[in-house]
């Protein structure tokens, strides 16, 4: 049976780890809670450039991209990730990160074009929350 126009499909997220981070516990876990949540999610894996990711949230349209990132270099690669999301007609796709991100650099990476920015004491709900109420103010 096809979907009527007033059925939304599911929200769509790619969850990435960019650069050289190799811990992925946490990106595992918050794929997981947002898919419980009933949102589908495709999770890229290790070592994400932003233009891998770019394509994946094109391939997948997405209607947020996730990074999780522990390394540090946050406030090169974020601003770069959403430059590249821009050039590819992605600026109304929520970016969202978390990880291990000083409070100092939050103010700053909203103003690169970060939408939120989660630290890893969030609960999910809030995380789930904060996503669903972004996509479907868009989606009204």
């Amino acid at each position: 049976m096809a979907a009527g126009p007033d059925v939304l499909r599911p929200i769509r997220v790619v969850v990435a780890k960019i650069g050289l981070d190799g811990h992925e516990v946490g990106a595992r876990l918050v794929a997981r809670g947002l898919r419980d949540a009933g949102m589908e999610v495709v999770y890229t894996g290790l070592r994400r450039t932003p233009e891998q990711i770019v394509a994946t949230a094109v391939d997948e349209d997405a209607d947020v991209v996730g990074i999780s990132i522990l390394s540090g270099a946050h406030m090169v690669l974020l601003p770069r990730l959403r430059e590249a999301m821009n050039a590819a007609g992605l600026s109304d796709v929520a970016l969202v990160a978390g990880g291990i991100i000083p409070d100092d650099d939050v103010e700053a990476l909203r103003e690169h074009g970060v939408d939120a920015v989660f630290h890893p004491a969030t609960p999910m709900s809030e995380i789930v929350s904060y996503i669903e109420s972004h996509v479907r103010g868009e989606r009204e």
